[in-house]
């Protein structure tokens, strides 16, 4: 969990509401343009929009709509620099998606505001062009299956990675959505019977991320203790067709070389342990901070193959630089990783955020970053770094829309009773038997209760 993250005022520039300038935008001959309100709520809304350019290649871009209702503001956006004027709202094509080859598209997205009504804009232009044309080729996307019967393991059986993306035994892409423990050796009490069931069937979760610290309290001081727990709630999150993330949680000292001895025993014990099993992810290193990104490669390059020598099929994250935020929270960017990869397969690569605290230009990375890189969301919050604090509703929704979006599986921080801001559970609910009523939910429990309670619908084929 972050508690500290001193360097956000340092943090990669935040794609705001001013326009950057570009390379001159080209006439296009053509294009498309949806938008799509995702989420709204008094006063706020947040909206999608995907411009496809069916005409020769362009290498800037402008798009422009007109507001219905003068009372209609951009707030702020990320894929690309907003600005507004009146009620002409303009977007000009960043690094990442400046170039626009035939037929490709980009995806932008905004939070707004408004007074009075809130209806769709209906008129768009690209570099002028008015967006009348229509998509004509048949769809790059396979159809969507009809959705899959049975829990997320027996759906979608053993993980791997496949190009960028997560991918289940049909080689399809899939995204999975859960909950992380807090620290098990505090809040030990929160995961039972009641509270599994709960997690697995009215929450719908597809995974159960267990968070075993490695100091404070934790692994250090009982290793066989600590390792049994793990294995106990591994098997648990298996008797309910769940994944389970084990979490190898450093944070303090923040360089995992620091555990490297406590890492390859405890990863040899459990991979050997668990290696028969489909529902095994494994996370060797929480929150690396404090440290550069050769020495946090070092160490997963010693760890990997001691997981590797048991369990040569389960998937491992790595966790990156900045307290797994790709370097963005120390002022660097996800190109380090781009540039110098983990000499490893079927790995993927960590990020965190807390939606208080980490918004537009951490956003502006992952989007970068997920058309390059493998990455899972291992933990995040709703509220600041620190673990407390209000819900950031608009940005938490933000976020969990982009990552639907780019179809990265995520674990919230975090299922249990903590008197936090972050806790999706009342303080003293694990002290009773309840659940899963409204009662004992937090604001954060409720919002990611409705995220993660719909439909998955796996592909199969």
């Amino acid at each position: 969990m972050k508690r500290l993250l001193a360097l956000l005022a340092t943090a990669a520039s935040v794609v705001g509401l001013t326009a950057l300038a570009g390379p001159p935008a080209q006439a296009a001959a053509g294009c498309t343009a949806a938008y799509t309100i995702t989420s709204q709520w008094d006063g706020g809304f947040q909206a999608g929009v995907k411009i496809t350019n069916l005409g020769a290649p362009v290498s800037g871009w402008t798009l422009k709509f007109t507001m219905p209702n003068a009372g209609q503001k951009v707030v702020q956006g990320w894929n690309a620099t907003w600005s507004q004027s009146g009620t002409t709202v303009q977007a000009n094509g960043v690094d990442w998606n400046r170039t626009l080859s035939t037929g490709a598209s980009a995806d932008l997205g905004f939070v707004g505001s408004f007074s009075g009504s809130n209806p769709v804009p209906t008129s768009f232009s690209l570099n002028g062009v008015t967006c009348t044309g229509s998509v004509t080729d048949p769809p790059t996307d396979p159809p969507t299956d009809p959705p899959a019967t049975g829990t997320p393991v027996a759906v979608n059986g053993q993980l791997h990675v496949c190009g960028v993306h997560l991918c289940n035994q049909y080689n399809r892409p899939v995204q999975l959505r859960g909950m992380s423990t807090h620290g098990i050796q505090w809040f030990s009490q929160c995961y039972n019977d009641a509270s599994l069931d709960a997690l697995a069937e009215d929450w719908k979760s597809d995974l159960l991320r267990i968070a075993m610290y490695v100091q404070e309290d934790g692994y250090e001081t009982d290793p066989a203790g600590f390792t049994s727990r793990v294995n106990g709630l591994v098997d648990e999150a298996e008797e309910r067709g769940m994944y389970a993330v084990i979490d190898f949680h450093t944070l303090t000292p923040g360089d995992p070389n620091f555990n490297l001895d406590r890492a390859k025993t405890f990863f040899s014990s459990v991979a050997a342990r668990n290696a028969d099993k489909k529902n095994v992810i494994y996370e060797i290193a929480n929150e690396p901070n404090g440290v550069s990104w050769s020495a946090i490669k070092n160490y997963a390059e010693q760890v990997i193959p001691v997981i590797r020598a048991a369990d040569p099929d389960a998937v491992v994250i790595v966790g990156t630089r900045g307290w797994s935020s790709l370097g963005v929270s120390d002022g660097s960017s996800e190109t380090e990783v781009v540039n110098n990869p983990v000499n490893a397969t079927n790995i993927m690569y960590t990020f965190h955020f807390y939606a208080a605290s980490h918004k537009d230009n951490y956003r502006a990375a992952v989007s970068r970053a997920a058309s390059q890189l493998p990455l899972f969301v291992t933990e995040f919050g709703t509220v600041s770094a620190t673990g407390g604090g209000a819900v950031d509703r608009s940005s938490s929704t933000a976020w969990l829309d982009l990552l639907d979006r780019l179809q990265i599986s995520y674990a919230n921080w975090t299922y249990s009773d903590a008197d936090e801001g972050s806790a999706a559970l009342k303080p003293g609910t694990c002290n009773g038997t309840d659940y899963s009523s409204s009662g004992v939910l937090t604001e954060s429990g409720s919002l990611l209760k409705s995220r993660i309670s719909t439909a998955d619908n796996f592909p199969t084929s």
